[in-house]
């Protein structure tokens, strides 16, 4: 699988980077065996990032990945994880937290160094402590050599540009930013390039909305949202293609964001992306399909603290 580096860093990240948030259930009930299969099998298809949370399954999740890492030499793939967030509504920023859950990380994980950590969704906190006292307690654990490289992730825009004004970051995460329907991440670009920020993109399919499949209970979407994408899957369908195939290709035809993660507990759909990420895209159907979408482009929804979102006029 083709790959990028990522930022300023020493990583070569593959195009589509395996997501464990599958792992913790996060979107349906996962069979153990299941879900440990699915491991090796990103990693057989070239997936050389791994990205998990303390979040995922309430810490379930880094458990079973690090029960699938066991026998896999380190050196074959990159690990990342987060912190500060445990629970729906726990959050836990303190510098005391993050030695601590960096510590719990590596333990679960089965390993002695993350090559990614970062503080998962910010916008749920006031942001100035992820400044003041979160980002400065990751760089004291990096010159430890447990961390190589430290960022934020979160699902508002405005929280990078908070941040980078302030303080330093290595990479950043954004999810649901850059697909089909809303593009918002590609406009932060030059910014993060001119600021040597390593970029990682994730949840092409936008928690299944740009699929076939149903959308978890929590999906957040409208109903004029639904039925927008719902037309666009039908129109890929009478071109003889899954709009999942569409969208996952078109995020990470964008040479500029390094990876896109995405995940699944069942392999043969993490085999199946592996197959499309080599298919050439249709250029002709992403425009029929970014037109059916327009009326809802760049659409997003609030999360978060109100005041940690981005300006409202689009959103829903």
């Amino acid at each position: 699988m083709k790959t990028r580096r990522l930022g300023n860093t020493d990583m070569d990240l593959s195009v589509v980077s395996f997501g464990a948030s599958s792992l913790g259930a996060e979107f349906r009930s996962v069979d153990v065996n299941e879900a440990l299969s699915a491991v090796p099998a990103a990693l057989d298809c070239g997936m050389n990032f791994i990205d998990t949370s303390p979040y995922y399954g309430r810490g379930i999740g880094e458990v079973l990945l690090g029960v699938a890492l066991k026998g896999i030499a380190r050196e074959q793939y990159y690990l990342g994880t987060k912190l500060g967030r445990y629970h729906v509504s726990h959050f836990d920023f303190s510098a005391q937290r993050v030695v601590e859950s960096v510590d719990v990380s590596l333990h679960r994980l089965g390993t002695d160094y993350l090559d990614i950590v970062l503080c998962h969704d910010i916008e749920f906190v006031d942001r100035q402590q992820i400044v003041d006292e979160t980002l400065p307690a990751l760089r004291k654990i990096q010159q430890q050599g447990k961390v190589r490289y430290i960022g934020i992730s979160g699902y508002p825009m405005s929280n990078i540009q908070f941040v980078l004004e302030q303080t330093d970051l290595d990479v950043v995460l954004s999810y649901n930013h850059y697909t089909l329907q809303n593009t918002m991440f590609n406009d932060l670009v030059p910014y993060l390039q001119e600021k040597g920020v390593g970029i990682m993109n994730a949840a092409p399919f936008s928690a299944r909305l740009l699929t076939n499949a149903p959308l978890p209970e929590w999906h957040k979407a409208t109903p004029e949202v639904r039925e927008t994408c719902r037309q666009a899957a039908a129109h890929c369908t009478a071109a003889g293609i899954d709009i999942a195939q569409l969208a996952l290709q078109f995020s990470i035809a964008n040479e500029n964001m390094a990876t896109c993660i995405t995940g699944s507990a069942n392999q043969n759909r993490i085999r199946q992306w592996a197959e499309w990420a080599e298919l050439p895209i249709d250029e002709t159907l992403v425009a029929e399909v970014q037109e059916i979408l327009a009326p809802i482009h760049n659409w997003f929804y609030i999360e978060g603290r109100p005041e940690n979102n981005d300006p409202q006029s689009t959103a829903s």
